[in-house]
């Protein structure tokens, strides 16, 4: 059960993590319940696709623009012709997007399949508790390394006395390392794509 709740925690924190950081196309962008679809149902409503369209580039904007007017049309019908024309434009809208992240389509997710770390940092956002969201992640992997290290390091000063003390360290080992080591490469991988960003904003000031 202890390994079970640790791995959870794990998987959690590190999800939520990787949303700092991650790059777009990571986003739940495809599920029914994420905010891609919740704006396309806003647009429908006030039948006015501005809601929807900042998902999209310029480019693409016409393309979005022109199934919006048409599931308009179709909606009037009533029925399943209402709720098929949402499909499609909930379908057409999210396969634009993906497209301009360089990410397939892969089909709309019903609701409930987006991760419990994507929730907590959306409902973060919706809120406005960054801080609070923040201060617990930090507060969860405190706790989780800490955890880790102790049982790495009561592991080690035994890992000498039989085989299966010695896999015991092992264990322990390979678990607090490779913890230590995803967290670290989020930041890594953060601090990278900022100097990527930065240096690209330099790099067309100075062209202008």
């Amino acid at each position: 059960m202890r390994t079970i709740t640790s791995l959870s925690l794990l998987l959690f924190t590190i999800t939520a993590l990787c949303l700092l950081f991650a790059q777009p196309a990571w986003a739940h962008c495809d599920s029914m319940d994420g905010p891609v679809i919740s704006d396309a149902k806003r647009a429908l409503e006030a039948g006015n696709p501005a809601p929807a369209l900042k998902w999209v580039s310029a480019e693409n904007e016409s393309q979005v623009t022109h199934v919006f007017e048409q599931t308009l049309r179709v909606r009037e019908l009533g029925g399943e012709a209402r709720s098929l024309a949402d499909r499609y434009f909930f379908e057409t809208l999210v396969r634009v997007h993906r497209a301009g992240e360089g990410e397939p389509y892969t089909g709309l997710k019903e609701a409930g399949s987006v991760d419990e770390g994507i929730l907590v940092a959306d409902r973060a956002l919706e809120t406005n508790t960054g801080k609070a969201l923040a201060g617990e992640l930090s507060k969860q992997i405190e706790a989780e390394t800490i955890s880790r290290f102790e049982q790495a390091s009561a592991a080690r000063q035994i890992a000498d006395n039989s085989v299966d003390s010695g896999r015991e360290f092992v264990e322990a080992y390979v678990n607090y390392i490779h913890f230590v080591e995803a967290v670290q490469n989020l930041g890594r991988k953060h601090t990278a794509q900022t100097k990527s960003a930065q240096s690209h904003d330099g790099h067309s000031a100075h062209q202008h």
